[in-house]
């Protein structure tokens, strides 16, 4: 895998080097001090994945990405030195087209590269991703039919999935829904752990909702987005509790839509509105092929509005989309939808981490 390095630090070019000098079958195709070089360099010799810096002169890493994406796409991982500080440009980055985000990794006294695992990790997933865009997806789960007389523990919801692009996207679907929204908003996105902390706050910023990340034993709660936080895989337990499982191991997708999709359908879920947002791969269709099957209604995005169409493109390949609509009008499909449903009341205290928003 022939790599491109974007940054203006001598000691970060350096790091990322010796980095990618331990990464198998990988070598450094060209070094850009910054995002202008970058795109040149791009059109002249296009690498198998470019690692992408934020902050650079001439041009930043986000307006790099963005004109990467459009003249001659290929893989971006956004490489940072700082996820709190960067978070915006990073989730700006991540909407224009990377893949994903990594922290920068370190430089010990010997000269020994520490904290490179993340990276070498993330550049192997990225390889796995775009070699196959047909990765085998989670089975669909087996409805259990409930009692007709047995309410739903959980509550109807809006489950969203998303990758590739998925930041941008989902900020522009949230800002269409009623702040706040009177019925949990449940998202699961493919990204690291270290940035879901950082995606979350910059959804509040951005959409005027309170936002937290998921923690162990938390309930879908009305008038909160509530985003997956960890590398493992989010469930949810027929009592309506979250919970994170590492299981499936082998899905290269974590946190795997399907597999929460699955778990809804598992555990009776209400049926609600789930949703497929722009992403590489297939995550998400099986789930969603589920979720249609007991009544949910499913809308995914459509190619022209998506960074990527595999995963949307897929829900609706398999039948498992009931509408396929334009970013624009996802937001007042869920809403006029969800409208249907009775109104729930707030907690007083939602569970979870809340990182701000009017609630």
């Amino acid at each position: 895998m022939r790599i491109g390095i974007v940054n203006d630090l001598r000691l970060a070019v350096e790091t990322l080097k010796r980095a990618v000098a331990t990464i198998p079958d990988s070598t450094v195709a060209w070094i850009a001090e910054d995002g202008a070089a970058a795109v040149a360099r791009c059109a002249e010799d296009l690498p198998d994945i470019v690692l992408m810096d934020m902050i650079m002169p001439v041009m930043d890493g986000v307006e790099a990405t963005r004109r990467i994406m459009k003249s001659t796409p290929c893989p971006i991982l956004v490489v940072t030195a700082t996820v709190e500080g960067n978070a915006s440009k990073v989730f700006e980055a991540l909407g224009a087209g990377a893949l994903d985000a990594v922290a920068t990794p370190g430089l010990a006294a010997d000269g020994s590269v520490t904290n490179a695992e993340p990276l070498a990790r993330k550049v192997a997933a990225i390889r796995i991703i775009s070699q196959s865009q047909t990765a085998t997806p989670a089975t669909p789960a087996k409805h259990a039919h409930a009692s007709p007389a047995a309410p739903a523990a959980i509550p109807p919801i809006v489950a969203i999935g998303s990758s590739t692009g998925g930041p941008l996207a989902l900020s522009i679907v949230l800002k269409a829904l009623p702040a706040p929204a009177p019925w949990p908003v449940v998202v699961v996105q493919h990204i690291d752990t270290e940035f879901a902390q950082g995606l979350s706050s910059w959804l509040a910023r951005e959409t005027g909702h309170a936002v937290q990340t998921i923690v162990e034993g938390a309930t879908p709660a009305p008038g909160m987005v509530s985003i997956a936080a960890t590398g493992d895989h989010l469930l949810v337990s027929a009592s309506g509790r979250f919970r994170y499982s590492p299981e499936p191991r082998a899905l290269v997708y974590r946190p795997s839509v399907d597999v929460f999709f699955n778990a809804l359908v598992e555990a009776d879920a209400a049926p609600g509105v789930a949703v497929v947002l722009t992403g590489m791969g297939r995550d998400g269709a099986a789930g969603m092929l589920g979720l249609r099957a007991n009544g949910w209604h499913t809308i995914a995005q459509d190619r022209a509005t998506s960074v990527v169409w595999g995963m949307p493109g897929a829900c609706v390949e398999c039948g498992a989309a009931a509408q396929t609509l334009p970013l624009s009008a996802i937001g007042p499909a869920i809403a006029s939808r969800m409208s249907q449903i009775p109104r729930m009341s707030a907690p007083t205290h939602p569970p979870g981490k809340s990182t701000g928003g009017p609630g």
